[in-house]
Parts: structure tokens; C-alpha cells; sequence
């Protein structure tokens, strides 16, 4: 894919990329242990929720 750019303009987009700030390693990302958190979260809300409407009443 070209880049519709000017070929200055890209290389100054090119030089602020290669910054050191922006070379950042990440983790790979987990998507199943996203998904875990989120149903540990929702499943905790949950339980509060019942537990607080047995208190109430």
C-alpha cells in the first residue's frame, strides 16, 4: 500500500516512530486471560449483588 503522503512528510513520520518511546515491547496479548478476569468480575458482582439483596430484605 503506498502511502498518500508526501515523501517528506513521511519521513518525518518514519523518524518519530523509530524514537526510542515508541519501540516499546509489549506482552503478547492473552486474550483467555481477559476473558477469565471479565468472568471473575462478573460472577463477584453477582454474588454481591444477591448478598446484598438478602440483606435488604
Amino acid at each position: 500500500m503506498t502511502s498518500r503522503l508526501n515523501p517528506d512528510d513521511q519521513q518525518h513520520v518514519e523518524e518519530y516512530l523509530q524514537l526510542s518511546q515508541h519501540q516499546v515491547e509489549r506482552k503478547p496479548f492473552r486474550p483467555w486471560l481477559l476473558l477469565g478476569v471479565v468472568l471473575v468480575v462478573v460472577i463477584g458482582l453477582g454474588i454481591l449483588s444477591r448478598l446484598l439483596s438478602y440483606l435488604t430484605l
